[in-house]
């Protein structure tokens, strides 16, 4: 029996799993939405809303400048950073389109993106969507992604539907149908 035994193994030994969701968490900061399993997704969860928690409760300190703060809200803030340094990258390279290589820094991402999007909510930073099964294996397939505004990001356009809505547009009386257009 598993009692007080939280979390999924994988199948992997500890050091593997930890490497696996340190990953996972660098990309979904990194492109704020990846596709990966259901169990994956939902343990990966638990990772990624805990290490955004820690930007979040600095509250402003998070996102302030550094000439504007007191020594002790310097300090508070640079030991969470150190937290959240000590489990995902530091820096990555990000393919623009083009081809084009960015560096981006995933501890500021997390202080001063993430942290002021998510300022005023007491938790639920991530969704899942599922997809359904994979074609090779027939796994169980899920998007996460983080909630809010997710036009902004380079993962969708402004005119882009998010999996599971439908866009429909009613015609209205002073735009004639297809139907209506008779000649």
């Amino acid at each position: 029996m598993r009692h007080k035994n939280a979390g999924r193994k994988f199948d992997r030994n500890t050091s593997s799993r930890r490497a696996m969701f340190r990953n996972l968490t660098a990309n979904l900061v990194l492109h704020e939405r990846i596709e990966t399993t259901d169990a994956k997704a939902k343990e990966l969860r638990r990772v990624a809303e805990r290490l955004l928690t820690k930007a979040i409760r600095l509250g402003e300190v998070a996102y302030t400048t550094g000439d504007k703060l007191s020594d002790a809200d310097k300090a508070r803030r640079l030991h969470a950073k150190r937290l959240v340094a000590a489990y995902i990258p530091r820096f990555v390279t990000k393919i623009e389109k083009g081809g084009v290589e960015k560096r981006v820094d995933l501890v500021e991402k997390v202080f001063l993106d993430l942290a002021r999007r998510f300022k005023g909510r007491a938790g639920g930073y991530t969704r899942i969507v599922k997809f359904g099964p994979r074609r090779g294996d027939n796994a169980p397939i899920s998007m996460i992604e983080f909630v809010g505004d997710l036009a902004d990001s380079p993962a969708t356009g402004s005119d882009a539907a998010t999996p599971g809505k439908t866009t429909t547009k009613v015609a209205t009386a002073a735009e004639p149908t297809a139907a209506s257009k008779v000649e």
